[in-house]
């Protein structure tokens, strides 16, 4: 199989079924045609890609004091910075399935790698805020078009193996989020103490992702022509916005979103101000973040032998409600516990993109539905964090915003619920067009 297969996705249309798997699209080669070099290439391209997803955030957030000295942030600039990312997702997002209608999926993760590289290189030596913001925001657009599109290719490619190579995906989304996080300030430490070579260093990790994926490219074939009377039916189009499937997963995923976001954000304030030290409220931290590499392994290869995936996101959401009621009633003394649950709380995450690509027949149905969820959920996550902040300032707690985390997590489950039906947005949109 080949990258130009790729090149086809949004288009409308789609070729004869080449291959009797359940589930798949058109759009799916036949999985006997893959020569083996491209799966064992595709597989370290994806893992390396999922590595580059989050250290861009994560190394900032362990820097951001001495970032905001070094650039004389005013506490706003700093304080916006915590949702800039879901905002650039949103946006830049939106881009994603033109953008590989016209290159293909695989060429636009690799773009999407080199912008990841030399935005996280540049950014520290960009001076001043405006400049420090411009190349986060090229490395954010990377980030963002790779989110949509990686689900993608895992679909075409691996049809048979969404589960597992999704679970693969997350477990190393996971892992690169964590190592960020953990890495940044002694990689600093030992490279001299300066911020800007401790923010540097992660564009090497993205450079050499482009590597895999460059590989592909370079031994793509040409397109090959229709054979003359080859019959080639068109799909009817996906009205992505009128399906109940679609919006179920985007406020799902938007709502994840804002847990997670809240949880890297304000979580070991919590601790702290429970009376737990410092230090220790981010190995708390680190335990939650690090809950993510085994379960977001594994939940995405239960998730795909289901086929209603909704009793998994009552599950999820059931330990974050309890892991919310500990921190309400004592956070100090169940430390370790409510960390836990949150960690297995969070991994509504790799759920959500198991159901992005199930919940489609064909890599063209994904890439609408990817970027649609993700697109919308990314927006719906921003105003959390900040409206966390603002209760906790305004009322001098953690009891208002713990019970606004509580109150998010119910409509969570109703959706992850209706999300988790076996259903499939092409069969929405025929119903939509003969309403």
């Amino acid at each position: 199989m080949a990258d130009d297969d790729l090149a086809t996705l949004g288009t409308g249309t789609e070729a004869p079924q080449t291959t009797a798997h359940p589930g798949t699209g058109p759009l799916d080669p036949a999985p006997a045609s893959v020569p083996r070099w491209v799966g064992a290439v595709l597989t370290a391209g994806l893992v390396l890609a999922a590595l580059n997803l989050r250290p861009a955030i994560t190394s900032l957030g362990a820097l951001m004091e001495e970032v905001r000295d070094g650039l004389g942030m005013s506490g706003t600039v700093a304080g916006l910075l915590t949702s800039v990312p879901a905002l650039c997702f949103a946006v830049f997002g939106i881009a994603a399935p033109r953008l590989a209608r016209r290159f293909g999926a695989a060429g636009i993760v690799c773009a999407g790698m080199a912008a990841i590289a030399l935005g996280v290189l540049v950014r520290p030596f960009a001076g001043g805020t405006a400049g420090f913001l411009a190349a986060s925001a090229l490395a954010l657009a990377g980030i963002a078009v790779s989110n949509i599109l990686l689900p993608v290719v895992i679909k075409t490619f691996f049809p048979d193996r969404v589960g597992s190579m999704t679970g693969l995906y997350s477990m190393a989304l996971a892992m690169g989020t964590s190592l960020a996080a953990a890495l940044t300030v002694p990689v600093t430490g030992a490279l001299g103490g300066g911020w800007q070579a401790g923010l540097a260093v992660w564009a090497a990790l993205a450079a050499l992702a482009v590597v895999p994926w460059l590989a592909v490219l370079r031994r793509r074939p040409p397109q090959e022509a229709p054979a003359p009377g080859a019959a080639r039916e068109d799909a009817p189009a996906v009205r992505i916005t009128r399906s109940p499937t679609a919006w179920s997963l985007a406020v799902f995923f938007g709502l994840q979103a804002t847990a997670a976001y809240i949880t890297m954000g304000w979580l070991p304030q919590i601790f702290r101000d429970a009376g737990v030290p410092a230090g220790t409220a981010g190995v708390l931290l680190a335990v939650t973040m690090a809950m993510g590499i085994p379960l977001s392994f594994v939940l995405p290869r239960l998730a795909a032998r289901m086929r209603h995936q909704g009793v998994l996101a009552v599950g999820l959401g059931a330990c974050g409600l309890a892991g919310y009621a500990g921190l309400w009633l004592a956070p100090a003394a169940g430390a370790w516990g409510w960390a836990l649950l949150m960690g297995i709380s969070n991994c509504a995450f790799p759920l959500a993109l198991t159901m992005i690509g199930m919940r489609a027949r064909s890599a063209a149905g994904v890439v609408k539905l990817s970027a649609f969820a993700q697109c919308i959920g990314y927006l719906i996550s921003i105003p959390g964090p900040l409206l966390v902040g603002t209760l906790y300032q305004h009322s001098g707690g953690w009891g208002l915003p713990i019970a606004l985390m509580a109150g998010l997590m119910v409509p969570q489950i109703a959706v992850g619920v209706l999300a988790g039906r076996d259903r499939r947005i092409e069969d929405e949109g025929r119903q939509a067009v003969r309403a």
